[in-house]
């Protein structure tokens, strides 16, 4: 669904609305593709775009300032030593994103940010991120284009096969980031958390390593008519995760942890309650889903919380809202 007028007016006044000199149409002005891989000789399902050269040239220069606007507010100083090294393409993905590779030439840092088509479910995902979970999002809109920082972390699927059963990680602490991940995904109704769509944070602290578990796709906010397809324990793809949690947490510490981020979702509503409100009042009036969706939804979710005011809902908007203040009540209590 393309961005609102309510939307867009909510994005203006929080300067997530930003005149942007590469817009998305422009990068798909590619010559061809060639597949990329990764260290171990997999396809990535990205493809390395080949481009005209006068026409790279225009986009190196306009790519350049874009990170510059993302990462600097705009201080074009940053971009004297830097280049776009390479533009990749996913066709796998729903918002067919552009992935840009800015290389600083005096130390070879490298840094990402993607270039995708601005769809309303995703700009409220993103927005939804920020405002409610422990993580910040950086993005910007202009038209039809949004401009997405990179999440840093190692993609879930990666994570699983290679760090799950590290001895270097502690597993009561992966276990109560699991299940309040899960609990972040499902009172905002952000579906489809696979382990491709989400990364692992891992950082060192002076005793123990900590982890934290991040959203990295939000093309599947609130959509979807069915209340499981918002909980990622849901999914056979995490069930090595979920295998994981039940043999190191027990029922009782589980739901000590989901309290523990429910309480932490509640303070966060407190902070940015007038910002919530404006968010999820656009939210509320988009239709992000076909209304059988919404009816379905909300005879699940009044179900699941043995409620009947989720049946007063009309939108996916109003389904947020309504999990949101459920939440936040008991909470309280």
């Amino acid at each position: 669904m393309p961005i609102s007028d309510s939307l867009r007016f909510y994005l203006t006044n929080f300067n997530r609305e930003h005149h942007l000199p590469i817009r998305y149409n422009q990068l798909e002005r590619f010559q061809m593709g060639a597949p990329l891989y990764d260290s171990k000789g997999e396809d990535t399902l990205w493809e390395t775009l080949i481009y005209e050269p006068f026409i790279m040239k225009q986009l190196n220069e306009g790519l350049k300032r874009v990170y510059a606007i993302l990462k600097a507010g705009g201080d074009e100083s940053v971009m004297e030593h830097l280049y776009v090294d390479r533009i990749d393409y996913c066709v796998f993905g729903n918002s067919k994103p552009f992935r840009i590779r800015i290389v600083n030439s005096r130390n070879d840092n490298q840094d990402y940010f993607y270039v995708k088509k601005a769809d309303a479910s995703r700009v409220y995902g993103l927005e939804l991120e920020h405002l409610l979970s422990p993580n910040r999002m950086f993005f910007l809109t202009e038209g039809e284009t949004l401009v997405e920082e990179h999440v840093v972390g190692l993609p879930g699927d990666m994570f699983i096969e290679d760090w799950l059963e590290s001895k270097r990680l502690k597993a009561i602490r992966i276990a109560k980031e699991l299940i309040k991940f899960n609990e972040r995904c499902f009172v905002r109704l952000l579906g489809d958390m696979r382990p491709y769509n989400f990364v692992v944070d891992i950082t060192p602290d002076f005793e123990e390593t900590q982890i934290r578990i991040r959203s990295m796709d939000f093309d599947q906010q609130s959509y979807d008519a069915r209340k499981n397809f918002y909980l990622p324990q849901f999914f056979k793809e995490n069930n090595p995760l979920v295998e994981f949690c039940t043999s190191h947490i027990d029922t009782k510490t589980a739901r000590q942890y989901q309290r523990e981020e429910h309480a932490l979702i509640s303070r966060r509503m407190d902070v940015i309650a007038l910002r919530l409100r404006a968010l999820l009042d656009s939210m509320a009036q988009d239709r992000l889903a076909p209304i059988e969706h919404v009816h379905q939804l909300r005879q699940e979710l009044s179900a699941h919380y043995k409620s009947d005011l989720f049946l007063k809902c009309e939108s996916m908007g109003e389904l947020v809202r309504q999990s949101l203040d459920l939440m936040k009540s008991k909470a309280k209590r």
